[in-house]
Order: C-alpha cells, then structure tokens, then sequence
C-alpha cells in the first residue's frame, strides 16, 4: 500500500482532482484515479468527493493506493519462434500482436503464457507471477528478439548488462518522411506524457535518460529504412525518439501519423539483433533475425513505387 498527500497552492487551484492526482502521481492513470475516488481512497480535507472535485487554495488531499492483489498467469500452449536455448536462458523471436506479459485485458495469448507452457518452472522468479523471466520487453505491435531468464542468477547477471549499457539491441525501423542526416544520435529524456497517462513523450518531467543511435539504410519515396541501436531503455523509446524527430514510425497508432496512405501492414518496428554475455559460460552471444512477412511486404511495396 502506498500513500500521498498533497496541499494545494495557487497554482492548482480550480483543477479537477482526478487529473491533479493523475498528473502528479506517475504510477496511476486519470481512470485509475477516478476509480480510486469511488472506492473511497481519496479524502480532501478528511472527507470524501467525487472525481469532478474543484480544487481549493489550502485543500489537503490524502489518497490510499493499495497494493495490487497479482493474477498468477496460466500455462498455454503457444508455438514460440525459439532461437537460442539452454539451462540458464531462452531467446525467442516474438511475432507482432502479441503482449509479453499478462496486464489488464491481456490475461491470455501472451508470452509468458507461452512460456510457461514451454519452459514449466524453468523461469526466474525476481519479476513475480505476472513476469517471470522476463528481463527486458518490447510492445505488443514491436517484433523481434527478447531474451528470457530462466533463472534468478541469469536474471541479476542480464539485468545488470541492460543497466551498465553492455547488452546490444538492434532494431530496424521504417519512419515516415526522408531523414535529413544518415546517422545521428537522439539525446531526449522520456517520461510520461503529463495528460495522456499512458503516452511516454520527451520532457525534463519526471523523465529518465534515453539514447538512440539511428543509421539509414535505404530510402524511398516519402519513408525511410533506418537501423537503430539502443543505448538505454526506455518505454517506446524509439517510438517515441523518431516522433520526436518528426519522423514517427510507419504504422504507429500512438505516436505516428493517423492515415497513411501505403501502410497496410502497421507498425513497422522489429528488434533485429541481440548480443549479451552470457551468464554461465561468459562468452558474449549474439543472435541476428531475419525481416518478418509483414516488414519485408512493406519494403517491397516502396521499392515498386521508388
């Protein structure tokens, strides 16, 4: 269980409470919010309101988060695209759609559900119930290499590479429009978008460093073929590195353009190669993967048009 409290300047006087409480606590969401409110977890001045609350000059918010009660993922026989595997770890190729772990609306068809299927409890423990193994993500629309941690030593010992910036991770992308420059660097820090709570943006706000490399490949008429290699990572970094940029990725339904008018395949982001010192044997590894049906469908379409 967490609590905060908060009293109310000038500043933000007049604002809604539901969206104070979003905008200043980063773990929650304006539903999640008014939701807590309803249940009875928000008091100003020790008494209870509603969500459209108007905020006062000297008003003292209390707001009781509890602790979320975890829903122990079920074992689902699900192919996987394995392309490494031993005692201590598994690296899988994940298709597009489908989510790593199991969240709100996503309790089945996932990753892990897969993997628990596959690997029975052969997994690290140190993510809990809901993610185990799982040492790094990409989103559900993002293709591509994922490493799996089979147990908690694994798991300390790749966690440890991801956060000293040792461990390769080599996306391919297709962005809209033409880039200027044929390689670059994108120094931005992300945070949470400060209305849209489940939106990441470049902003000085509660962010965290992050750092992408990109190098073009090939260009084509109004989109560009890039290679982008991670320094840190960050929630939709690249997504939201190139919107930033001002050339978001094909297919995006976040951070991209709304209507394309070639893109019949969606988002067009693959996690291409990945490389890591192994925690056993300590030698360095490293997989590389090839386009799948959907990005290479796209590309080939530029290239009848270019």
């Amino acid at each position: 269980m967490k609590t905060y409290s908060f009293c109310i300047d000038e500043n933000n006087s007049k604002n809604r409470i539901d969206k104070f409480l979003a905008d200043n606590i980063e773990e929650i969401t304006r539903s999640a919010t008014a939701q807590l409110i309803e249940k009875g977890n928000v008091k100003v001045n020790d008494k209870h309101v509603n969500k459209n609350y108007k905020l006062k000059i000297s008003d003292r918010i209390e707001i009781i988060i509890p602790d979320p009660v975890e829903y122990e993922a079920e074992a689902e026989d699900i192919e996987l695209d394995i392309v490494y595997e031993d005692e201590d770890l598994i690296v899988v190729n994940k298709p597009k759609g489908m989510v790593v772990h199991p969240a709100a609306g996503n309790y089945s068809g996932t990753l892990v559900n897969a993997l628990l299927y596959h690997c029975k409890d052969n997994l690290s423990g140190i993510n809990g119930v809901l993610r185990p193994g799982i040492v790094h993500r990409i989103d559900k629309n993002t293709s591509g290499l994922l490493i799996v941690a089979k147990n908690d030593n694994s798991h300390k010992f790749l966690a440890k590479q991801i956060k000293e910036h040792s461990f390769t991770r080599e996306y391919e992308a297709i962005v809209v429009g033409n880039l200027k420059r044929d390689k670059g660097t994108v120094d931005a820090p992300i945070g949470r978008h400060h209305i849209d709570r489940k939106k990441m943006t470049v902003t000085e706000r509660n962010s965290k460093k992050a750092v992408t490399h990109f190098e073009v490949i090939a260009r084509y008429k109004g989109y560009t073929h890039i290679k982008c290699t991670l320094e840190t990572g960050r929630t939709h970094q690249i997504r939201v590195h190139m919107a930033y940029l001002g050339h978001p990725v094909a297919g995006d339904d976040i951070y991209g353009i709304k209507k394309e008018k070639l893109n019949f395949t969606g988002q067009c982001l693959h996690a291409k190669k990945i490389g890591f010192i192994h925690p056993s044997s300590k030698e360095y590894l490293e997989f590389d993967s090839q386009l799948p049906e959907y990005f290479s469908s796209f590309l080939n379409k530029l290239q009848n048009i270019s």
